[in-house]
């Protein structure tokens, strides 16, 4: 087993023991986050029924053609803002927050942070 799929095994571990403490209702749906080496993805997720209830991401065309962020850090500040602000016109104000496995820092703490400064409750 080499170096990366420990990692992710120890990621995949922590990410099931999460997620057998929080779950997404539809008046609290699930913020999870999803990084890769080059994108970040948010996810709103109403877990009683399902579904996604809102997305957003730095492969979507908006953000792509948009202004092109510094740095990684940047991006995800901005998918911040971007799901925050579908989730309030959506008429969504509370979300309970799914790190994935992911430790809280770097870009995933970024995300959150900027959620948080356009208002979702958290």
């Amino acid at each position: 087993m080499g170096a990366m799929d420990t990692k992710k095994a120890m990621r995949l571990k922590r990410k099931k023991r999460i997620r057998t403490k929080i779950s997404g209702t539809s008046d609290r749906p699930r913020l999870t986050v999803f990084r890769s080496a080059k994108h970040i993805y948010a996810q709103l997720i109403d877990d009683t029924r399902g579904q996604t209830l809102i997305s957003a991401s730095t492969v979507e065309k908006q953000v792509r053609d948009g202004q092109k962020p510094e740095s990684k850090v940047q991006a995800a500040q901005e998918i911040g803002k971007l799901v925050a602000k579908r989730a309030m016109d959506n008429g969504i104000q509370a979300v309970v927050f799914d790190r994935n496995g992911y430790k809280y820092h770097g870009r995933v703490k970024a995300l959150s942070d900027s959620a948080r400064e356009i208002g979702l409750d958290f």
